[in-house]
């Protein structure tokens, strides 16, 4: 007797269990697509090319960088700078949030003066202002691969 209750019970729970879960509904918000700004920012992994070499780079969660996402995919030739960036001038200005940031370091990429696009290859300390965009992560050879002159470079997701 003891058997057939516990058989019982447990068939009731599977019942209830599967009608409960066959009769929801999706939210609204499973089924609202996602827009382009979200998007953005849910993806903010990056890879750029130079010279057939891929680095992955991730993108800050601002303005700034949704601007610039935008843009992409993105193949531009960027320009050598006092041998420790490479800058590429948009015709447009972006969003942008300067600050003095002091120290560059080697994969960081900013945004100067609200229209340079600017990869550097080296560390030092600087007194300019910048508004961060992002960093590539994997950092050995790019000063190699971006040689001593301007270079092709691709931004793509």
């Amino acid at each position: 007797m003891k058997k057939f209750l516990f058989s019982t019970l447990i068939l009731t729970l599977i019942f209830f269990t599967s009608c409960a879960n066959g009769n929801e509904k999706p939210t609204e918000k499973s089924t609202e697509k996602i827009s382009a700004q979200e998007m953005a920012a849910v993806s903010t992994k990056i890879k750029i090319t130079i010279n057939g070499k891929i680095f992955d780079a991730m993108i800050d969660d601002s303005e700034s960088a949704r601007a610039f996402l935008e843009k992409l995919p993105l193949e531009v030739t960027m320009n050598e700078l006092n041998g420790n960036e490479k800058y590429y001038r948009f015709n447009e200005n972006f969003p942008s949030n300067d600050e003095h940031v002091g120290e560059i370091s080697t994969g960081d990429l900013m945004l100067y003066d609200s229209s340079y696009i600017v990869l550097f290859y080296k560390d030092f300390s600087t007194s300019y202002s910048y508004t961060r965009l992002g960093k590539i992560l994997n950092v050995a050879d790019l000063a190699s691969t971006l040689g001593g002159g301007n270079v092709t470079v691709k931004f793509e997701r």
